[in-house]
């Protein structure tokens, strides 16, 4: 009996999904839940297991195909075994290796008619094309950082497999092609012509990378975006956690950072100014009851953001944890498509890279955006005495279309106030 092997839900408002790479090749043996075929969405990367264990009967969905939700990638047949011939064609062609290596090196093979004439070379063997073999994640992602053509480098690995020392090698050595720029989409316009300095290196977008330029472009186009700066004495907050982080860390096995304060405080403030937390669906405004808050996570892919699914009933040590499990995937390119879907407000932090001031982008469907900075010491006015502080820029940028510039300024305000005296998310004050 066929067992149909099926693209899963992929996340809210994400409809297809191109396939990257099987990692199984039709007529060999897979077992339950082993994973089978890897997926490319515009927000992550994910693995397909087998439904059932037998033998990949047939590939639908070919490498490079997109798919849509519940589309069919191909069919296992349950129960079955391996068929002998699919097990003892590696080995055929391994030994007859040698026999093609040698009539290579003696540069001749014999004639029937007895007679010498010119020496006739016979085909080079070549490494099997590594297109046909499935790629590790880690041999993926190193791929497609240097934009490599994998079918161009040497493969060591098991069954002709790429490993990531045969990438590595084919970096140092120089030996590694780059992939050819694809094609630009019908609907895009095609780019003015240019003449490339010989100096200067082309390479292709990756499909996260347009899919980001294309959502902040639609955000830019579509939301009456604005921005209102404040800036927050983060001192408060410094000492509390300087004076708590060892006993923080020892009952909870997390570390404290500022994030979960900043959290906390959005949490408070979006139960105060509603609208803030709401979105626009056509001619109506949708409000939550809920605070989903995404977390923007920095990756060498890209930028992505993981939500803190109902915020409003997890405790500071779970935030904290939650946020550094996150951080965590993300590096590892092992977020689900659920893990980013449904936020209604995020937080975005420059400020672990150094930004003193920027103004960012809306993440639609969501109104808001809290953008958090470096902390610098400034001399600041307390009082009728200067003193040196500890301070931080924080920008909102709001859909102007939802939010009211008063509701703007005064959710950012109720943020500072909450963050420069701490006790008052304690006491909800």
């Amino acid at each position: 009996m066929s067992v149909e092997i099926k693209v899963p839900v992929l996340g809210e408002s994400v409809s297809e999904a191109t396939v990257a790479s099987w990692m199984k090749a039709a007529g060999e043996t897979v077992a339950a839940d082993e994973p089978l075929v890897e997926l490319e969405t515009d927000k992550v990367t994910l693995e397909v297991p087998a439904p059932a264990a037998g033998v990949l009967e047939q590939i639908v969905a070919e490498a490079g195909s997109v798919v849509g939700v519940d589309a069919v990638l191909g069919l296992i047949a349950e129960g079955a075994a391996a068929s002998p011939a699919a097990d003892t064609a590696p080995q055929k062609a391994a030994d007859s290796a040698p026999a093609k290596a040698t009539q290579a090196e003696t540069g001749s093979v014999e004639s029937g008619s007895g007679n010498s004439g010119p020496p006739v070379t016979p085909p080079v063997q070549m490494p099997a094309p590594v297109a046909a073999a499935p790629l590790s994640p880690a041999v993926r992602r190193l791929v497609e950082e240097h934009n490599l053509d994998p079918a161009k480098i040497t493969a060591s690995g098991k069954d002709g497999r790429l490993t990531k020392a045969d990438v590595l090698a084919a970096i140092d050595s120089g030996t590694a092609r780059r992939m050819a720029a694809p094609a630009a989409a019908p609907a895009a316009a095609a780019p003015r012509p240019r003449t490339d300095d010989p100096r200067e290196e082309r390479v292709p977008m990756s499909r996260l990378r347009q899919v980001i330029a294309q959502r902040l472009k639609e955000a830019q186009n579509n939301a009456a975006m604005l921005t209102t700066f404040n800036e927050v004495d983060m001192g408060a907050v410094m000492e509390l956690r300087a004076a708590y982080k060892e006993d923080f860390e020892k009952n909870y096995g997390v570390r404290l950072g500022f994030m979960g304060f900043f959290v906390r405080a959005v949490i408070t403030a979006l139960r105060e100014f509603p609208a803030v937390n709401a979105e626009i669906h056509g001619t109506d405004i949708v409000y939550k009851p809920f605070s989903n808050i995404g977390v923007a996570v920095g990756t060498p892919q890209g930028l992505v953001v993981p939500v803190l699914k109902d915020a409003q009933d997890l405790s500071l040590a779970e935030v904290e944890a939650r946020i550094t499990t996150f951080g965590q995937q993300a590096r590892d390119g092992k977020l689900s498509p659920s893990d980013m879907a449904g936020g209604s407000f995020t937080i975005s932090n420059g400020g672990v890279y150094g930004s003193l001031m920027s103004t960012p982008i809306l993440n639609p469907p969501q109104s808001g955006i809290l953008g958090m900075h470096k902390i610098q010491k400034r001399p600041m006015a307390i009082g009728d005495k200067v003193e040196i502080r500890p301070m931080m820029y924080l920008a909102l940028s709001y859909d102007h279309r939802i939010i009211d510039g008063r509701e703007a300024v005064s959710f950012l305000v109720r943020i500072k106030e909450l963050i420069e005296d701490p006790r008052r998310l304690l006491l909800g004050v």
